[in-house]
Order: C-alpha cells, then structure tokens, then sequence
C-alpha cells in the first residue's frame, strides 16, 4: 500500500527561526507566570495574621496555596 504524503516542506532558515521564536514566547510566558506567582506570595506575605486567618490560611503555608496547582506535598 503507498502513502502520499501532501505537506509542504519549509524553507531551513524558517523552521529554524520559527523554533528560536517558540523558545522565546515560551521563556516570556514562563517567567511571567513566575512573576505572577511571586506577586501573590509577596501580597500575602504583607497581609496580616489576622487577615490570613480570615482566608483559612496560616502564613507558613503561603508558598503552598499559591504554588498548591503544580507542588503535590
């Protein structure tokens, strides 16, 4: 049985750059998301213990409510 294959192939320098710019918006939407979390840590962080209370949230487990999504402990 014969495949036909109907994709065309791209220019070397395009796939090339094309990688480099997926690399690029991949580490800018990275750290971003870091940033963002470290933001929220931050905000927390100057809450007050009461205020934190009011959340359910005691200030030593700061760092595991804002990361709870990807730290499974």
């Amino acid at each position: 049985m014969a495949s036909i294959d109907m994709s065309v192939a791209e220019p070397a320098s395009r796939g090339v750059l094309s990688r480099i710019m997926a690399r690029i918006a991949s580490a800018a939407t990275a750290y971003s998301v870091a940033q963002s979390r470290a933001d929220q840590v931050q905000r927390l962080n100057e809450k007050t213990d009461a205020e934190l209370a009011r959340m359910g949230l005691r200030r030593e487990n700061i760092a595991h409510y804002v990361f709870r999504d990807i730290l499974y402990i």
